[in-house]
């Protein structure tokens, strides 16, 4: 067969049969005419370079793999070198995996001083765990779904409440002013050193807060050019628990506080229960002269939530 017909069956493409002849990983028998006459054997070989490649194992290092095929073995790693080869590729993995442990646990060591240097709360004495456990999120958080309980606020004036803000002062959320306002509400910040609600990560929509928060944080100008013209997040917890929060996490935004959840009872926004406290449901309002223009519910990841919201508003601007 032709060195075409050989990359398609073997799955690579012809540069890399070209650089395994040069190797003197295959050595396809020549026509009459000069052409490569490739066998089903050369495929056989080139698919073992491949899947160990895959492997992490080098081209140029499976010759030994290649050679147990050449003396009759059933399988490429039938043999002493074989073997040898895979323990040379799992000691370099472990090498490498012991310098990114080692540069993970100095970025944790630097997050947590940059995190604290202007917080009120000290660093936990459990590093790594305790930052862990806010800034990362399982990968089998439970995923929240629509139940209706926001279909009825698109259109709906905001209530005329005044909220204390974490730089000291109020908003008054009917008064805003022109333009697009961006509110996401949320349902608790989890602080480092600070147990969450027990069964935290079983309810679906609860974990997130602070990744949400983070990434707000960091697309903020972003969002500001795409016409947003002010951004609040806001949750049940207290004036002093956001003040805390806006300082540790450096956001260019402040957090306002509704511990009484007066937004909800005037909105019908929906809630759960957690840990003996009643908490909002992740949601983001749009707000726009006063009226809200649209409604992110339910919100997942809460993690990816800000360039969800930044999205929209390239998308609507005009």
């Amino acid at each position: 067969m032709r060195i075409g017909e050989l990359a398609r069956q073997a799955g690579v493409t012809t540069k890399a049969v070209r650089y395994y002849e040069s190797l003197g990983l295959l050595a396809p028998a020549r026509l009459a005419n000069g052409y490569r006459d490739y066998g089903e054997h050369d495929v056989r070989l080139a698919r073992e370079i491949r899947a160990l490649s895959g492997l992490g194992i080098p081209v140029e290092r499976t010759r030994p793999f290649l050679d147990c095929l050449a003396v009759g073995h059933r399988h490429a790693d039938d043999c002493p070198a074989s073997l040898a080869g895979y323990r040379q590729a799992i000691d370099e993995l472990s090498q490498r995996i012991a310098g990114l442990t080692a540069r993970r646990t100095a970025l944790i060591t630097h997050l947590q001083r940059a995190a604290h240097r202007n917080s009120r709360v000290s660093p936990s004495a459990e590093g790594e765990e305790s930052m862990t456990d806010y800034l990362s999120l399982p990968a089998d958080l439970p995923v929240p779904q629509d139940d209706g309980a926001t279909a009825h606020l698109p259109g709906t004036q905001v209530p005329p409440l005044e909220l204390r803000g974490s730089g000291d002062t109020t908003v008054r959320l009917d008064a805003l002013g022109a333009g697009r306002t961006v509110l996401y509400v949320y349902p608790l910040t989890g602080r480092p050193g600070t147990d969450l609600p027990e069964g935290w990560d079983a309810i679906p929509g609860a974990r997130g807060c602070t990744p949400e928060a983070c990434g707000f944080r960091d697309h903020y100008q972003e969002l500001l050019a795409a016409g947003a013209v002010r951004v609040f997040g806001l949750s049940s917890q207290d004036t002093d628990y956001q003040r805390e929060v806006v300082e540790r996490l450096h956001l260019p935004f402040d957090m306002l506080s509704d511990p009484a959840r007066s937004l909800g009872r005037s909105l019908g926004l929906p809630t759960f229960e957690a840990g003996g406290l009643t908490l909002y449901k992740r949601l983001t309002l749009i707000i726009r002269d006063g009226v809200i223009e649209h409604v992110f519910y339910p919100v997942f990841p809460p993690n990816e939530h800000a360039d969800q919201v930044l999205a929209w508003l390239r998308a609507t601007s005009h």
